[in-house]
């Protein structure tokens, strides 16, 4: 199986020893507390469940100008985004060397971990720009991955973090929470060796199912690994239980017994684009995929990037070497009513754009709030009926 990140063996920061949980737990309690941000709680459990393999905790503000400038940390470790504890408030913490990071996604805020204090910095405003110019492309604070970013302050807590829980993810979702130690675990149980990764924050119409498959066939791969986005979203966006029941349904329907596993994460979508799509492929390389689709305007929002970006920054910007994990470029797309099934349009040149089934994400928003199911050269009907029913119940 591909190696983790970084490392020859992945390094969650779970703290699996059950004694060891329990008295890092009955310490929290005496120590220095603050409850973080959901950007760093997210972070956190990505941490503890290995996705961001190799690192021990989070960066501090040398390492988070290297990594924005350079896609380097300090040290030369190859990270495209600062993976950052970023407080608005550090007074109930400022001179402790050892605190609590509580969970400000859970009523109560429980601990979430126990970290360690190497430094708390404050960022000046200028120091922020670069953060966000480099990682977002852009300083324009109607991002939501900018003003989300600001949002969170100027004091960046660094230091290395036991992690003591997942938050809501597992009793959330725990048919498809996965850490990345799991996923590895279930890869190697299913005797899979090639494995395809494709990221979803949507549910996945018959487009996509389609470009699992023709991702699956081009490189000749054993299965798929679709992994969810279960963390915050964008105002809008489908609730993660939906998307999960569509995408079961689909699976169930229409992918061969033992080629596709449904999994999820959490993580608060960033919306960088480019460096996003980087880091969406070291965590896919650390739960063993062997493959990364990457489609038009992967992890992007409004018009902030280019259709492409987030393919030819693997060509342009990547080292080579940096990553083990391969890229598989797919473009939009659709059904071809010309060839009687779903291509991607790049390889239908002799194609007019009638000549494709094309709806927008408004159009079909609307259908399914009406009752009406798209076509099924569109979506599957088993699929749609799921999405009709939660959009007539949310109106």
């Amino acid at each position: 199986m591909i190696k983790p990140h970084g490392s020859t063996e992945l390094n969650p920061l779970f703290v699996y020893d059950d004694t060891e949980r329990e008295r890092l737990s009955r310490e929290a309690e005496t120590l220095p507390e603050i409850t973080v941000s959901s950007a760093t709680a997210s972070n956190t459990v990505m941490l503890g469940g290995g996705y961001f393999n190799p690192l021990t905790g989070f960066m501090g503000l040398d390492d988070a100008l290297s990594v924005s400038n350079n896609m380097k940390t300090t040290g030369g470790l190859f990270f495209p985004v600062p993976i950052l504890n970023v407080l608005n408030d550090i007074s109930s913490i400022e001179h402790a060397e050892r605190i609590a990071l509580k969970d400000p996604n859970i009523e109560g805020n429980p601990v979430l971990a126990v970290m360690d204090v190497n430094r708390i910095e404050k960022a000046s405003d200028d120091e922020l720009k670069v953060v966000t110019d480099k990682v977002y492309g852009t300083t324009d604070t109607d991002h939501p991955g900018v003003q989300a970013f600001l949002a969170q302050g100027k004091y960046f807590v660094s230091g290395p973090v036991k992690v003591l829980n997942f938050s809501y993810f597992e009793g959330d979702f725990p048919q498809t929470f996965r850490t990345a130690v799991q996923i590895r675990e279930e890869i190697r149980e299913r005797g899979w060796n090639k494995v395809v990764a494709f990221q979803t924050r949507n549910p996945m119409h018959r487009a996509h199912e389609e470009l699992c498959k023709i991702a699956m066939q081009a490189v000749h791969a054993d299965g798929i690994v679709i992994h969810m986005l279960l963390g915050k979203l964008k105002p809008g966006d489908i609730p993660a239980s939906v998307r999960d029941a569509a995408i079961r349904k689909m699976v169930e329907l229409y992918f061969e017994p033992n080629t596709a596993m449904i999994t999820g994460y959490g993580f608060d979508m960033l919306y960088a684009g480019p460096r996003e799509a980087v880091l969406h492929a070291i965590f896919r390389q650390n739960m063993g995929a062997s493959h990364f689709i990457i489609g038009r305007d992967h992890a992007g929002v409004g018009d902030y990037y280019g259709a492409f970006d987030a393919q030819t920054i693997f060509d342009e910007e990547v080292p080579e070497g940096a990553l083990e994990i391969e890229i598989f470029r797919a473009d939009h797309t659709a059904y071809s009513k010309k060839l009687n099934k779903v291509v991607m349009m790049r390889d239908a040149p002799d194609h007019e754009k009638e000549d494709f089934v094309l709806l927008s994400g408004t159009k079909v928003r609307e259908m399914l709030g009406q009752g009406i199911a798209p076509p099924i050269e569109f979506s599957r009907p088993e699929v749609a009926k799921i999405l009709m029913d939660y959009y007539q119940s949310a109106e």
